[in-house]
Parts: C-alpha cells; structure tokens; sequence
C-alpha cells in the first residue's frame, strides 16, 4: 500500500484489517498484526469474513434482481474488493443501470473508492460518517446521485457492531430510515453475542486492536431495525439468509456461522 502523509500506519484501522482477512494487499503492519491477533484466537474467522462479503451479494442480488431496487447506498463500505457492490447489480441486472453510492469516514477508503469508480458513470464514492446521519441524508454531493423520490436500498454490513450503545446505535438507524423514501429497504449484517466463549474471544481480540465494538444478541440487532418487517427469512444467521447452492453450512463452519447475522426490511 503506497503512503500518504494523511495516514497514521501506526495505527490499525477497520476497514485496513479487514482488507487483510479477506487476503487483500491495502494494509500495514500494525493492521496485520490485529489480524493475525484475531486468526489466532480463532483460525476460521477468514471463513467468517467471506461469508460476510458472500451474503452482501445475495442481499443486492435480492435487492436489484427480486425487489427492483434501482438505487444503492453502502455506509461504511470499507475498502474496494473483487465483487464490489456495484459489479454484483451490474452482474445480475446489466440493462438497470443501478447506481451505487458509497459512503465512508474514511479519507483512504473515499480515495480508493474514487479510483476504482473513475470510468464508472452510475456508481460513487462520497465521505459521511454514520454517526452523523442527518448529514449523509442531507448531503448535496449523496442527493445529486441518488432520486429520493424512488427506493433506495440502504446496506449497513459490518458496520453496527462499531457503534457502541452510548451512541445510539437504533436512532441512528431510525434518522436514515427516517430519511429514506417509502419502499426503500435496509440491510444489516451484525457480530452477534452468542454466549459461545469463541465469540466472547473474538470480540475481545477485536476490542484490544480496533476499539470500539459492540457484539449484540440477535434480539439486540432485531430492535436495530425498529418497526420495520423484515422480508423472508427474516434475521437469521448469515449462511441461512438466501443460501445460494454451495453456501458454507456444514456442521464444522457452525460456530464461526453463527456469530454473524443477515437481515433485510422494508419501509412501508
């Protein structure tokens, strides 16, 4: 990864880490060290980070292909990766020309995202911060891409378990929704508190590198969405949201698949 002053590669950053996990190259020393941290606490947490970026797909699958969601917002999208968001709604839905828009606080993230969408004329990458989001919903540059008069598809993966309770992790979840137009959908995958002392050891290994994180119970995530219902399955641990045929649900991926959620709601 080349240097730039603006960043701090002393310190280990989120979307940095897990670039690493998911066998990227856009990451430092004090990155991977965190990783191989969290590797050696529990070695299938690779396993667990692909099954993230595999449930994304069939959640945007979902969204452009069944739903007929035009329109894509990811916050806290992290750093590009093969099987980008954008490539996934042109993939299953070439002809719907689905805009994208990313979202992140990042400064390194935003430049990536930039360079990567430099011929793309349907898909964007703009700085916000989650825990503001009055200033995303109201952000000239996010507007201008995205008709708020149409359903936008909100995703918020792997973001949530950031935001611990004394920031309101529901409300701010509520002001987006708030913000949506009638028909949107929002899509939240979550760490979960499962009791299991592998996810106890996980989110400690976690806390001790990045901070801030907040495992939840599954009822936890549920109030995230508010009043909102969910679409089938409804939330469910990841490799049962829509498995595709091949979907890694065998016995011996059982606790690591289980220390995530996936799940998909409507605004009515």
């Amino acid at each position: 990864m080349a240097s730039d002053p603006a960043v701090d590669s002393s310190r280990p950053n989120v979307a940095r880490v897990y670039d690493y996990l998911l066998g990227g190259k856009d990451n430092f020393a004090s990155d991977r060290a965190v990783g191989d941290q969290i590797i050696a606490g529990l070695p299938e947490v690779q396993t667990g980070v692909l099954a993230q970026r595999a449930v994304l797909g069939r959640v945007v699958r979902y969204l452009v292909a069944e739903a007929g969601v035009g329109q894509l917002l990811d916050i806290g999208s992290g750093l590009p990766t093969s099987d980008n968001v954008h490539e996934i709604a042109l993939r299953v839905a070439p002809d719907t020309h689905t805009r994208v828009v990313y979202v992140d606080n990042d400064a390194v993230v935003i430049a990536h995202a930039r360079a990567l969408l430099s011929d793309n004329v349907t898909s964007f990458a703009e700085p916000g911060d989650l825990l503001s989001p009055s200033s995303i919903a109201a952000s000239p540059a996010i507007r201008r891409h995205l008709d708020w008069d149409r359903p936008i598809g909100l995703l918020l993966c792997g973001i949530m378990h950031y935001v611990p309770d004394e920031d309101r992790p529901a409300e701010l979840v509520a002001e987006l929704v708030d913000a949506l137009p009638a028909g949107s959908y929002v899509f939240i995958h979550h760490l979960l508190d499962t009791g299991d002392p592998a996810a106890v050891e996980l989110q400690d290994h976690m806390r001790k590198g990045l901070g801030r994180v907040r495992f939840r119970t599954l009822d936890e995530v549920r109030r995230l969405f508010g009043d909102l219902p969910l679409v089938e399955p409804g939330l469910v641990p990841v490799a049962q949201w829509r498995p595709d045929p091949g979907t890694a649900t065998g016995a011996e991926h059982d606790v690591i698949l289980s220390m995530a959620c996936a799940g998909v709601a409507r605004k009515p």
